[in-house]
Protein backbone atom coordinates (compact mmCIF):
# COMPACT_ATOMS: atom_id res chain seq x y z
CA UNK A 1 0.00 0.00 0.00
CA UNK A 2 1.12 3.34 -0.13
CA UNK A 3 2.80 4.99 2.45
CA UNK A 4 0.60 7.35 5.38
CA UNK A 5 2.45 10.63 3.89
CA UNK A 6 2.31 9.66 0.24
CA UNK A 7 -1.22 8.45 -0.65
CA UNK A 8 0.02 7.77 -4.08
CA UNK A 9 0.09 3.78 -5.24
CA UNK A 10 3.39 2.91 -6.59
CA UNK A 11 2.48 0.97 -9.71
CA UNK A 12 5.29 -1.14 -10.94
CA UNK A 13 5.32 -2.37 -14.83
CA UNK A 14 7.24 -5.50 -15.09
CA UNK A 15 8.40 -5.48 -18.75
CA UNK A 16 12.03 -6.03 -20.36
CA UNK A 17 11.65 -4.35 -23.13
CA UNK A 18 10.51 -0.87 -25.07
CA UNK A 19 7.46 -1.74 -25.97
CA UNK A 20 4.38 1.18 -26.63
CA UNK A 21 2.14 -0.37 -24.44
CA UNK A 22 4.40 -0.46 -21.59
CA UNK A 23 5.55 3.04 -21.63
CA UNK A 24 1.55 4.18 -22.55
CA UNK A 25 0.60 2.46 -18.97
CA UNK A 26 3.24 4.29 -17.38
CA UNK A 27 2.69 7.58 -18.71
CA UNK A 28 -1.14 6.72 -17.36
CA UNK A 29 -0.19 5.92 -14.04
CA UNK A 30 1.53 9.39 -13.78
CA UNK A 31 -1.20 11.37 -15.51
CA UNK A 32 -3.72 9.68 -13.02
CA UNK A 33 -1.66 11.07 -10.04
CA UNK A 34 0.06 7.86 -9.08
CA UNK A 35 4.10 6.43 -8.78
CA UNK A 36 4.80 4.59 -11.84
CA UNK A 37 7.89 2.15 -12.06
CA UNK A 38 9.46 0.47 -14.47
CA UNK A 39 10.56 -3.29 -13.93
CA UNK A 40 13.22 -3.51 -16.02
CA UNK A 41 17.00 -5.10 -16.09
CA UNK A 42 18.68 -2.26 -15.22
CA UNK A 43 16.50 -1.61 -11.74
CA UNK A 44 15.25 -4.42 -10.78
CA UNK A 45 16.14 -6.89 -7.54
CA UNK A 46 13.97 -9.18 -5.37
CA UNK A 47 15.78 -9.77 -1.80
CA UNK A 48 15.74 -12.43 0.93
CA UNK A 49 17.61 -11.01 4.76
CA UNK A 50 17.19 -11.89 8.04
CA UNK A 51 13.31 -13.71 6.80
CA UNK A 52 12.04 -9.88 5.14
CA UNK A 53 11.27 -10.27 1.50
CA UNK A 54 11.58 -6.63 0.00
CA UNK A 55 11.42 -5.55 -3.54
CA UNK A 56 14.06 -2.96 -5.42
CA UNK A 57 12.85 -0.56 -6.95
CA UNK A 58 9.63 -0.96 -3.99
CA UNK A 59 6.24 -0.63 -5.45
CA UNK A 60 2.28 -2.00 -4.19
CA UNK A 61 0.92 -3.88 -7.06
CA UNK A 62 2.93 -5.12 -10.35
CA UNK A 63 1.20 -5.19 -13.88
CA UNK A 64 2.44 -7.92 -15.70
CA UNK A 65 3.80 -7.31 -19.34
CA UNK A 66 5.82 -9.87 -19.94
CA UNK A 67 6.14 -11.00 -23.51
CA UNK A 68 7.03 -14.89 -23.45
CA UNK A 69 5.70 -15.45 -26.68
CA UNK A 70 9.11 -13.70 -27.88
CA UNK A 71 11.63 -15.27 -25.97
CA UNK A 72 13.24 -18.50 -26.06
CA UNK A 73 13.46 -18.69 -22.32
CA UNK A 74 9.34 -18.33 -21.41
CA UNK A 75 10.15 -20.53 -18.17
CA UNK A 76 12.59 -17.87 -16.58
CA UNK A 77 10.41 -15.03 -17.70
CA UNK A 78 7.25 -16.94 -16.06
CA UNK A 79 9.74 -17.90 -12.66
CA UNK A 80 10.14 -13.82 -12.66
CA UNK A 81 6.74 -13.30 -12.61
CA UNK A 82 5.68 -15.62 -10.37
CA UNK A 83 8.47 -14.77 -7.61
CA UNK A 84 6.96 -10.76 -8.02
CA UNK A 85 3.40 -12.94 -7.70
CA UNK A 86 3.96 -13.85 -4.73
CA UNK A 87 5.27 -10.72 -2.84
CA UNK A 88 2.91 -8.35 -4.62
CA UNK A 89 -0.41 -8.44 -5.85
CA UNK A 90 -0.49 -8.27 -9.84
CA UNK A 91 -2.84 -7.88 -12.60
CA UNK A 92 -2.61 -10.70 -15.43
CA UNK A 93 -0.67 -13.45 -12.98
CA UNK A 94 1.36 -16.26 -14.67
CA UNK A 95 -0.80 -19.15 -14.68
CA UNK A 96 -3.56 -17.55 -16.50
CA UNK A 97 -0.78 -15.99 -18.95
CA UNK A 98 0.80 -18.94 -19.56
CA UNK A 99 -2.64 -20.23 -20.69
CA UNK A 100 -3.27 -17.80 -23.29
CA UNK A 101 -0.41 -17.51 -24.44
CA UNK A 102 -0.05 -21.47 -25.55
CA UNK A 103 -2.39 -21.12 -28.01
CA UNK A 104 -3.96 -25.16 -27.86
CA UNK A 105 -3.86 -24.30 -23.90
CA UNK A 106 -5.96 -21.62 -24.50
CA UNK A 107 -8.08 -24.03 -26.70
CA UNK A 108 -8.88 -26.45 -24.45
CA UNK A 109 -9.53 -23.77 -21.29
CA UNK A 110 -12.43 -21.83 -23.57
CA UNK A 111 -13.81 -25.80 -24.93
CA UNK A 112 -13.88 -26.52 -21.52
CA UNK A 113 -16.06 -23.47 -20.86
CA UNK A 114 -18.43 -23.92 -23.59
CA UNK A 115 -16.67 -21.86 -25.50
CA UNK A 116 -16.77 -22.40 -29.43
CA UNK A 117 -13.26 -22.14 -31.01
CA UNK A 118 -12.42 -23.87 -34.00
CA UNK A 119 -11.53 -27.68 -34.18
CA UNK A 120 -7.85 -28.33 -33.87
CA UNK A 121 -5.61 -31.50 -33.53
CA UNK A 122 -2.19 -31.28 -31.52
CA UNK A 123 -0.44 -34.19 -31.56
CA UNK A 124 3.20 -35.08 -30.68
CA UNK A 125 4.14 -37.74 -33.22
CA UNK A 126 4.67 -36.88 -36.91
CA UNK A 127 2.46 -40.15 -38.20
CA UNK A 128 -0.91 -39.23 -35.44
CA UNK A 129 -1.21 -35.98 -36.96
CA UNK A 130 -0.67 -37.16 -39.82
CA UNK A 131 -3.20 -39.55 -39.22
CA UNK A 132 -6.17 -36.90 -38.48
CA UNK A 133 -5.37 -34.16 -41.01
CA UNK A 134 -7.73 -35.33 -43.40
CA UNK A 135 -10.66 -33.90 -41.02
CA UNK A 136 -9.67 -30.56 -41.72
CA UNK A 137 -10.24 -30.82 -45.74
CA UNK A 138 -7.79 -30.05 -48.34
CA UNK A 139 -6.67 -26.52 -46.42
CA UNK A 140 -6.09 -25.78 -43.03
CA UNK A 141 -4.09 -23.64 -40.18
CA UNK A 142 -1.17 -24.57 -39.17
CA UNK A 143 0.16 -23.09 -35.89
CA UNK A 144 2.80 -23.04 -33.55
CA UNK A 145 1.29 -23.07 -30.39
CA UNK A 146 3.23 -20.19 -28.67
CA UNK A 147 3.99 -17.60 -31.84
CA UNK A 148 2.99 -13.74 -31.98
CA UNK A 149 1.96 -10.81 -34.78
CA UNK A 150 1.23 -13.46 -36.71
CA UNK A 151 4.54 -15.47 -36.77
CA UNK A 152 4.55 -19.04 -36.86
CA UNK A 153 0.89 -19.32 -39.00
CA UNK A 154 0.05 -21.18 -41.65
CA UNK A 155 -2.29 -21.67 -44.49
CA UNK A 156 -1.48 -25.12 -45.53
CA UNK A 157 -1.95 -27.62 -48.19
CA UNK A 158 -2.99 -31.09 -46.47
CA UNK A 159 -3.31 -33.01 -49.14
CA UNK A 160 0.78 -33.00 -48.00
CA UNK A 161 2.22 -34.37 -44.83
CA UNK A 162 3.53 -31.63 -42.01
CA UNK A 163 5.26 -32.00 -38.99
CA UNK A 164 3.81 -32.02 -35.17
CA UNK A 165 6.73 -29.18 -34.35
CA UNK A 166 8.57 -26.49 -36.42
CA UNK A 167 11.88 -26.17 -35.45
CA UNK A 168 12.05 -26.68 -31.09
CA UNK A 169 8.18 -25.68 -30.98
CA UNK A 170 5.42 -27.74 -30.90
CA UNK A 171 2.36 -27.22 -33.63
CA UNK A 172 -0.98 -28.35 -34.45
CA UNK A 173 -3.75 -28.31 -37.09
CA UNK A 174 -6.77 -25.85 -36.85
CA UNK A 175 -9.80 -25.78 -39.02
CA UNK A 176 -9.83 -22.86 -41.86
CA UNK A 177 -12.80 -20.73 -41.41
CA UNK A 178 -13.51 -18.48 -43.88
CA UNK A 179 -16.83 -17.31 -44.58
CA UNK A 180 -16.23 -15.07 -47.73
CA UNK A 181 -12.86 -16.24 -49.28
CA UNK A 182 -12.44 -12.77 -51.30
CA UNK A 183 -12.27 -10.89 -47.61
CA UNK A 184 -10.23 -12.56 -44.94
CA UNK A 185 -11.69 -9.98 -41.40
CA UNK A 186 -12.06 -10.95 -37.89
CA UNK A 187 -12.66 -9.09 -34.67
CA UNK A 188 -10.29 -8.09 -31.97
CA UNK A 189 -12.33 -6.75 -28.79
CA UNK A 190 -10.41 -5.30 -25.95
CA UNK A 191 -11.26 -5.82 -22.00
CA UNK A 192 -10.09 -4.58 -19.44
CA UNK A 193 -11.13 -5.77 -15.41
CA UNK A 194 -14.36 -7.04 -17.08
CA UNK A 195 -15.22 -3.51 -19.10
CA UNK A 196 -15.59 -3.32 -23.25
CA UNK A 197 -12.69 -0.60 -23.97
CA UNK A 198 -12.96 -1.13 -27.74
CA UNK A 199 -13.62 -3.22 -30.46
CA UNK A 200 -11.69 -3.44 -34.35
CA UNK A 201 -12.59 -5.58 -37.27
CA UNK A 202 -8.78 -6.42 -38.69
CA UNK A 203 -8.89 -6.88 -42.49
CA UNK A 204 -5.77 -8.87 -44.27
CA UNK A 205 -3.45 -7.06 -46.30
CA UNK A 206 -3.67 -7.76 -50.08
CA UNK A 207 -1.65 -11.16 -50.90
CA UNK A 208 -2.36 -12.20 -47.31
CA UNK A 209 -5.20 -13.88 -45.05
CA UNK A 210 -3.82 -13.02 -41.60
CA UNK A 211 -5.13 -9.98 -40.16
CA UNK A 212 -2.54 -8.88 -37.79
CA UNK A 213 -1.97 -4.96 -37.76
CA UNK A 214 1.81 -5.69 -37.23
CA UNK A 215 1.77 -7.26 -40.87
CA UNK A 216 0.01 -4.47 -42.33
CA UNK A 217 -3.71 -5.43 -41.98
CA UNK A 218 -6.58 -2.06 -42.00
CA UNK A 219 -8.51 -1.96 -38.91
CA UNK A 220 -12.13 -0.27 -39.01
CA UNK A 221 -14.16 0.46 -35.27
CA UNK A 222 -16.72 -1.98 -34.75
CA UNK A 223 -17.03 -1.03 -30.56
CA UNK A 224 -20.65 -0.05 -31.51
CA UNK A 225 -21.49 -2.27 -34.18
CA UNK A 226 -20.39 -5.53 -33.44
CA UNK A 227 -22.99 -8.13 -32.65
CA UNK A 228 -24.18 -9.31 -29.12
CA UNK A 229 -23.10 -12.60 -29.12
CA UNK A 230 -19.72 -11.76 -30.32
CA UNK A 231 -19.25 -8.87 -27.80
CA UNK A 232 -20.59 -11.48 -24.96
CA UNK A 233 -18.30 -13.71 -26.18
CA UNK A 234 -15.37 -11.93 -25.97
CA UNK A 235 -16.43 -10.80 -22.26
CA UNK A 236 -16.92 -14.50 -21.24
CA UNK A 237 -13.76 -16.05 -22.68
CA UNK A 238 -11.38 -13.04 -20.85
CA UNK A 239 -13.39 -13.95 -17.79
CA UNK A 240 -12.76 -17.60 -18.57
CA UNK A 241 -9.03 -17.17 -18.81
CA UNK A 242 -8.36 -15.41 -15.62
CA UNK A 243 -6.85 -12.38 -17.41
CA UNK A 244 -7.61 -8.53 -15.94
CA UNK A 245 -6.53 -7.57 -19.57
CA UNK A 246 -6.56 -9.12 -22.78
CA UNK A 247 -7.55 -8.94 -26.48
CA UNK A 248 -9.74 -11.62 -27.79
CA UNK A 249 -9.53 -12.39 -31.28
CA UNK A 250 -12.84 -14.18 -33.16
CA UNK A 251 -14.00 -14.85 -36.35
CA UNK A 252 -17.45 -15.48 -37.64
CA UNK A 253 -18.37 -19.01 -39.03
CA UNK A 254 -21.32 -20.12 -40.70
CA UNK A 255 -22.21 -21.53 -36.91
CA UNK A 256 -21.84 -18.26 -35.09
CA UNK A 257 -18.48 -16.77 -33.32
CA UNK A 258 -15.26 -18.61 -32.81
CA UNK A 259 -12.33 -17.17 -30.37
CA UNK A 260 -9.37 -17.85 -32.28
CA UNK A 261 -6.90 -16.11 -29.38
CA UNK A 262 -6.77 -14.54 -26.46
CA UNK A 263 -3.60 -12.10 -26.20
CA UNK A 264 -2.66 -10.95 -22.16
CA UNK A 265 -0.01 -8.49 -24.29
CA UNK A 266 -2.45 -7.77 -27.43
CA UNK A 267 -0.63 -4.15 -29.08
CA UNK A 268 -2.53 -1.03 -28.74
CA UNK A 269 -1.68 0.52 -31.96
CA UNK A 270 -4.26 -0.68 -34.02
CA UNK A 271 -6.81 -0.58 -31.58
CA UNK A 272 -6.89 3.24 -30.99
CA UNK A 273 -5.92 3.65 -34.78
CA UNK A 274 -9.51 1.79 -35.00
CA UNK A 275 -11.53 3.78 -32.54
CA UNK A 276 -9.51 6.84 -30.61
CA UNK A 277 -9.09 4.73 -27.63
CA UNK A 278 -6.49 3.47 -25.48
CA UNK A 279 -6.65 1.02 -22.84
CA UNK A 280 -3.50 2.35 -21.17
CA UNK A 281 -5.54 4.60 -18.43
CA UNK A 282 -7.73 1.90 -17.65
CA UNK A 283 -5.09 -0.72 -17.06
CA UNK A 284 -3.40 1.86 -14.98
CA UNK A 285 -7.27 2.46 -13.31
CA UNK A 286 -7.16 -1.29 -12.16
CA UNK A 287 -3.72 -1.09 -10.91
CA UNK A 288 -4.42 1.91 -8.96
CA UNK A 289 -7.85 0.44 -7.23
CA UNK A 290 -6.55 -3.18 -6.75
CA UNK A 291 -4.11 -1.24 -4.27
CA UNK A 292 -6.34 1.02 -2.48
CA UNK A 293 -5.78 3.86 -4.04
CA UNK A 294 -8.14 6.29 -6.09
CA UNK A 295 -8.72 7.75 -9.38
CA UNK A 296 -10.91 10.40 -11.37
CA UNK A 297 -13.16 8.47 -13.73
CA UNK A 298 -13.27 11.37 -16.08
CA UNK A 299 -9.49 11.82 -16.23
CA UNK A 300 -9.30 8.23 -16.85
CA UNK A 301 -11.65 8.62 -19.84
CA UNK A 302 -9.97 11.66 -20.67
CA UNK A 303 -6.61 10.54 -21.00
CA UNK A 304 -7.92 7.42 -23.41
CA UNK A 305 -8.29 9.61 -26.00
CA UNK A 306 -4.43 9.76 -26.70
CA UNK A 307 -2.05 7.19 -27.04
CA UNK A 308 1.21 8.53 -24.80
CA UNK A 309 3.78 6.13 -25.77
CA UNK A 310 6.65 8.39 -24.98
CA UNK A 311 9.25 7.99 -22.99
CA UNK A 312 8.26 7.54 -19.33
CA UNK A 313 9.93 10.18 -16.85
CA UNK A 314 10.33 6.54 -14.57
CA UNK A 315 12.92 5.03 -17.59
CA UNK A 316 16.00 3.94 -15.38
CA UNK A 317 19.27 5.17 -17.28
CA UNK A 318 19.71 2.18 -20.15
CA UNK A 319 23.80 0.74 -19.59
CA UNK A 320 24.60 -0.40 -22.89
CA UNK A 321 25.01 -4.34 -22.88
CA UNK A 322 29.09 -5.74 -22.52
CA UNK A 323 29.70 -7.19 -25.75
CA UNK A 324 30.74 -10.34 -23.97
CA UNK A 325 26.92 -11.12 -23.35
CA UNK A 326 25.86 -10.22 -26.89
CA UNK A 327 26.36 -13.28 -28.78
CA UNK A 328 28.51 -13.79 -31.83
CA UNK A 329 27.10 -15.00 -35.46
CA UNK A 330 30.09 -15.63 -37.86
CA UNK A 331 30.06 -14.25 -41.53
CA UNK A 332 29.20 -17.78 -42.53
CA UNK A 333 26.71 -19.55 -40.26
CA UNK A 334 25.15 -23.22 -39.72
CA UNK A 335 21.61 -22.71 -38.98
CA UNK A 336 18.95 -25.34 -39.00
CA UNK A 337 15.64 -23.69 -40.97
CA UNK A 338 12.68 -25.21 -40.23
CA UNK A 339 9.02 -25.15 -42.12
CA UNK A 340 5.91 -27.25 -41.77
CA UNK A 341 7.08 -30.32 -43.48
CA UNK A 342 11.25 -30.68 -42.14
CA UNK A 343 14.20 -28.98 -41.27
CA UNK A 344 17.70 -29.06 -42.47
CA UNK A 345 20.55 -27.93 -41.23
CA UNK A 346 22.57 -25.65 -44.02
CA UNK A 347 25.25 -22.82 -44.21
CA UNK A 348 24.21 -19.22 -44.49
CA UNK A 349 25.46 -16.18 -45.27
CA UNK A 350 25.15 -13.45 -42.69
CA UNK A 351 24.51 -9.61 -44.24
CA UNK A 352 23.84 -6.59 -42.12
CA UNK A 353 23.18 -4.31 -45.26
CA UNK A 354 19.91 -6.63 -45.78
CA UNK A 355 16.75 -5.64 -43.39
CA UNK A 356 15.01 -8.95 -44.20
CA UNK A 357 16.15 -12.93 -43.91
CA UNK A 358 16.02 -14.46 -47.25
CA UNK A 359 15.66 -17.85 -48.54
CA UNK A 360 16.28 -19.71 -52.30
CA UNK A 361 12.80 -20.86 -53.97
CA UNK A 362 13.82 -24.50 -53.73
CA UNK A 363 15.09 -24.82 -50.13
CA UNK A 364 11.54 -22.92 -49.30
CA UNK A 365 9.22 -25.39 -50.55
CA UNK A 366 11.77 -28.26 -49.21
CA UNK A 367 10.88 -27.97 -45.96
CA UNK A 368 7.71 -26.38 -46.18
CA UNK A 369 8.08 -22.63 -45.38
CA UNK A 370 5.41 -21.91 -47.80
CA UNK A 371 2.93 -21.37 -49.65
CA UNK A 372 3.58 -17.62 -50.49
CA UNK A 373 1.76 -15.69 -47.86
CA UNK A 374 2.42 -11.97 -49.29
CA UNK A 375 4.72 -10.08 -51.29
CA UNK A 376 6.96 -6.96 -50.58
CA UNK A 377 8.97 -4.73 -52.66
CA UNK A 378 13.33 -5.27 -51.93
CA UNK A 379 15.55 -2.92 -52.07
CA UNK A 380 18.07 -3.53 -55.00
CA UNK A 381 21.44 -1.53 -55.42
CA UNK A 382 21.07 -2.64 -58.92
CA UNK A 383 16.99 -2.23 -59.26
CA UNK A 384 15.61 1.52 -58.92
CA UNK A 385 12.83 1.17 -56.33
CA UNK A 386 13.72 -2.76 -55.56
CA UNK A 387 12.11 -5.90 -56.81
CA UNK A 388 8.89 -7.58 -55.45
CA UNK A 389 9.25 -10.46 -54.03
CA UNK A 390 7.03 -13.34 -52.34
CA UNK A 391 7.76 -13.79 -48.26
CA UNK A 392 6.82 -16.73 -46.43
CA UNK A 393 7.72 -17.67 -42.34
CA UNK A 394 9.91 -19.90 -41.18
CA UNK A 395 11.77 -20.67 -38.24
CA UNK A 396 15.87 -20.60 -38.06
CA UNK A 397 18.02 -21.93 -35.25
CA UNK A 398 21.27 -20.31 -34.85
CA UNK A 399 23.26 -22.04 -32.17
CA UNK A 400 20.76 -22.38 -29.32
CA UNK A 401 18.40 -19.85 -30.30
CA UNK A 402 15.80 -19.72 -32.42
CA UNK A 403 14.12 -17.15 -34.50
CA UNK A 404 10.79 -17.01 -36.30
CA UNK A 405 11.42 -14.17 -39.05
CA UNK A 406 9.55 -13.56 -42.54
CA UNK A 407 11.91 -14.38 -44.95
CA UNK A 408 11.39 -13.28 -48.64
CA UNK A 409 11.80 -16.21 -51.20
CA UNK A 410 14.20 -15.87 -54.30
CA UNK A 411 16.55 -17.99 -56.53
CA UNK A 412 19.60 -18.26 -55.14
CA UNK A 413 20.51 -21.19 -56.92
CA UNK A 414 23.69 -19.43 -58.80
CA UNK A 415 24.75 -18.04 -55.13
CA UNK A 416 26.90 -20.06 -52.31
CA UNK A 417 24.23 -20.26 -49.79
CA UNK A 418 20.85 -20.99 -49.92
CA UNK A 419 20.10 -17.97 -47.38
CA UNK A 420 21.02 -14.51 -46.60
CA UNK A 421 20.81 -13.83 -43.06
CA UNK A 422 19.14 -9.94 -42.72
CA UNK A 423 19.51 -7.69 -40.36
CA UNK A 424 15.75 -9.24 -38.38
CA UNK A 425 18.38 -11.78 -37.10
CA UNK A 426 21.54 -10.08 -37.11
CA UNK A 427 20.50 -7.34 -34.58
CA UNK A 428 20.58 -10.07 -31.57
CA UNK A 429 24.11 -10.76 -32.66
CA UNK A 430 27.49 -9.37 -33.05
CA UNK A 431 28.71 -10.16 -36.66
CA UNK A 432 32.23 -11.49 -36.64
CA UNK A 433 33.53 -11.21 -40.36
CA UNK A 434 36.44 -13.20 -39.80
CA UNK A 435 34.42 -16.24 -38.47
CA UNK A 436 33.04 -18.33 -41.13
CA UNK A 437 31.75 -21.67 -39.96
CA UNK A 438 31.86 -23.38 -43.79
CA UNK A 439 35.61 -23.45 -43.51
CA UNK A 440 35.58 -24.87 -39.62
CA UNK A 441 33.23 -27.63 -40.68
CA UNK A 442 33.01 -28.56 -44.05
CA UNK A 443 29.42 -29.28 -45.36
CA UNK A 444 28.25 -33.03 -45.15
CA UNK A 445 27.60 -34.69 -48.29
CA UNK A 446 24.60 -36.34 -46.72
CA UNK A 447 23.02 -33.52 -45.05
CA UNK A 448 19.40 -34.92 -45.74
CA UNK A 449 16.09 -33.40 -44.98
CA UNK A 450 15.87 -33.79 -40.83
CA UNK A 451 12.16 -35.18 -40.13
CA UNK A 452 10.74 -34.62 -36.95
Amino acid sequence: MATEDDDRVRVGVLSLHNSKETKAILNAVEDLGHKPEWLRQENTAISVEDGELTVEPEVDIVANRLLLSNTEEPAELLGLATTFNRIRPMLNEPEPVLTAVHKFATAATLTNWNIQVPDALLALSNDRLNQGRGRFGDVGVYKTAIGTHGGGTWKVDLTEPVNPKVGNRQAFLQSLIERDEASHRDLRVYIVDGELIGAMYRYAPEGDWRTNVALGGDVADATDEMPKEAKETALYAAEVMGLDYAGVDLIEGDDGWFVLEVNPTAGFKGLYQATGRSPAPYIAKTAIERAGGEVDMERVEDLSATLDDSEPSCKPRVEPPEMSEVPIAGYIEEVVVSGTSGSKQIFAKSDTGATRTSIDTSLAAEIGAGPIKSMTRVKSGSVKGGKARPVVDLVIGIGGNQHTVTASVEDRSHMDYPILLGRDILEHYRVDVRRRADRDNPPREDDELLEE
